[in-house]
């Protein structure tokens, strides 16, 4: 299954697509939908309002997420540009709710930098609660994957030697358009493709089959650090192609367009504009 939040005249609406329509699942976005028990047997036999995916105004895929966990140093390649070592562990930061925007909002560039850089990731959403995962508990509590275009502030981030402050302006991290459920993209640890391009050049290319911490291993060791909630979200970290891991620096501008993309999973298509 594709599932979504929409943003309709009556507020925001959890959706199924099915064709070139939406169907209304009940709830009022995926969040609320992935706390119920057996969430899929119920998002499958929905049969509600149907709106058109033509001009869809897709919210962040859930709204409110209890927490977003962030990796950082995760592709072979993106951590030799950076020019770092392979990490031991997997390294973590956190984003808030206010910093999502859905898949095709503006991203307004904040006023207070220069640098906005661009990084793709897949995003692993959970759909059943779980503290101190195994293996087989991991791989169930993952309702599906996700794009993030986890876009950074590289003057902030690198103003200290931690980096929140750089990864959590507000409204400025796209993610969607849709939730797809595992059986749809190869399973719990799935290789595709992953690509940002800026104003239609390529920046970013690779493959999610090349990350050093896969999804369900992610899930466990995030679990036994903190409860993980339905609806959280875990940015699994990006690939080599950054724009201030360029000679020379590339940073995007008001007018430009990124686009985020993962295959089976969609897009995030997102206009820069001024903050």
């Amino acid at each position: 299954m594709k599932l979504a939040t929409l943003r309709t005249v009556d507020g925001t609406r959890a959706v199924r697509l099915n064709g070139d329509i939406l169907v209304d699942l009940g709830y009022a976005d995926l969040g609320e939908l992935f706390a119920e028990d057996d969430w899929q047997g119920k998002a499958t036999a929905a049969s509600g309002t149907a709106y058109p995916v033509e001009g869809a105004d897709f919210a962040p895929v859930v709204p409110n997420p209890s927490k977003v966990v962030c990796v950082g140093h995760n592709y072979t390649n993106h951590i030799k540009e950076m020019g770092r070592e392979l990490p031991s562990y997997p390294t973590l930061f956190p984003k808030f709710a206010e910093t999502l925007i859905g898949a095709n909002d503006d991203i307004a560039k904040p006023a207070e930098t220069d640098t906005l850089d661009w990084e793709v990731e897949l995003a692993v959403v959970i759909g059943k609660q779980v503290r101190r995962a195994d293996e087989q508990q991991a791989a169930d509590a993952i309702a599906g994957f996700t794009v993030m275009n986890d876009i950074s502030l590289r003057d902030w981030q690198f103003r200290t030697i931690e980096w929140t402050q750089g990864k959590i302006w507000e409204a400025t991290t796209p993610v969607g358009p849709y939730v797809v459920t595992p059986d749809e993209v190869g399973g719990v640890r799935p290789a595709l493709e992953v690509r940002t391009t800026v104003d239609g050049e390529v920046m970013q290319r690779d493959d999610t089959g090349t990350l050093l911490f896969d999804p369900v291993f992610l899930v466990q060791y995030i679990s036994a650090v903190i409860t993980l909630r339905p609806g959280d979200i875990i940015a699994t970290g990006t690939p080599a192609g950054v724009g201030n891991a360029r000679d020379p620096k590339v940073f995007l501008l008001p007018g430009q367009t990124v686009v985020t993309e993962i295959a089976g999973l969609g897009a995030c298509s997102n206009k820069v504009v001024e903050g």
